[in-house]
């Protein structure tokens, strides 16, 4: 039988910070980690998730004169490229973009890239005689470098110069295209990871996805002196029966409930915790200070003040959490 002996409840009263970083392939395409977690999500200090892609702008069109393209201006999400502002994002100018043809065959298909330097950039197929999606096979789109994106395609199916047409401009997202908002994710702050709807496409060099950055805040711990009674963030289950002739259904319904605590503090200004309330914040739960088990919860911090006559100011405390407390070993 258990004992909660020689507890420890700690609360986020500070963050550190981890400057942008490329997220790590977990091995499926659609679950990527950061080497920092959790990540703080108190206002200001929350972790900032940018793939690589365009932004805004970016549109391609027929250029004048043969073998040409026009792109407008864009701005696309590349952390850590040369050029690139704190918040990841580049600012490329609109320009003219030349593509290749075939010289044997008759097929080609030209990407149109941003590169590490923030520059636009064809990158050339390997000709073929009929188009195909397969990147790098004959009359297919290249691989393109690991530090560029993807904005658009331009097909084109004659060995002989000419102007080139709207029709042969191809920019899909997820095909042709990559965006930095596509596809979605849910971010799981408890464990550094980011959730993606659909596995990110792998068109880069060394048949690879383009790159997830973050950057964010991971939460300095204190002890909470003089706490008791705590209770994690936990569902609840309830069940609701519907009549029917022969008998009855059944169904069940989940409830996450708040954590909750109580502590015995200064109650006023310049209690540290109390000028931490309608924060959300991580707490981290130990019920033996000397074992490695412990979970932790993220969550608004809610407070009610008791001032009793002649006793201890206590301050029922309540962590609204938005996912169950988890438990690490």
């Amino acid at each position: 039988m258990a004992i909660t002996d020689n507890p420890k409840l700690e609360y986020e009263s500070g963050q550190s910070f981890n400057d942008w970083e490329h997220m790590s392939d977990t091995g499926d395409g659609m679950v990527y980690e950061a080497t920092f977690a959790p990540w703080s999500g108190r206002a200001g200090f929350d972790a900032e998730v940018r793939p690589w892609g365009l932004a805004t702008g970016g549109a391609i069109r027929a250029g004048t004169g043969n073998d040409n393209v026009t792109v407008a201006a864009l701005t696309a999400y590349m952390p850590t490229a040369p050029g690139a502002q704190p918040d990841g994002l580049v600012n490329v100018a609109g320009a003219d973009v030349a593509i290749q043809r075939a010289t044997t065959a008759t097929h080609m298909i030209t990407s149109i890239t941003v590169d590490e330097s923030g520059a636009l950039a064809a990158v050339a197929g390997t000709e073929g005689s009929t188009f195909t999606e397969q990147r790098g096979s004959a009359g297919g789109p290249p691989f393109i470098p690991v530090d560029s994106i993807e904005i658009g395609q331009v097909r084109v199916s004659s060995d002989v110069a000419a102007p080139v047409s709207d029709t042969q401009i191809y920019q899909v997202v997820g095909l042709h295209q990559e965006r930095y908002d596509a596809p979605v994710w849910e971010s799981d702050p408890t464990v550094g990871e980011v959730h993606f709807a659909t596995e990110l496409p792998k068109i880069h060099t060394g048949n690879v996805a383009k790159k997830v950055s973050v950057r964010g805040y991971t939460p300095i711990f204190a002890e909470l002196p003089r706490a008791s009674a705590w209770v994690p963030a936990e569902t609840s289950h309830s069940v609701n029966s519907t009549e029917i002739y022969n008998g009855t259904l059944g169904s069940v319904s989940r409830s996450l409930g708040q954590a909750s605590f109580t502590y015995y503090g200064e109650g006023n200004a310049n209690d540290p915790l109390v000028r931490l309330k309608n924060q959300r914040l991580w707490f981290r739960w130990y019920q033996d200070r000397n074992r490695s088990p412990h979970s932790l919860t993220l969550g608004i911090l809610g407070i009610g003040r008791t001032y009793p006559a002649g006793d201890h100011v206590n301050i029922a405390c309540t962590v609204s959490a938005e996912q169950e407390t988890a438990d690490f070993e």
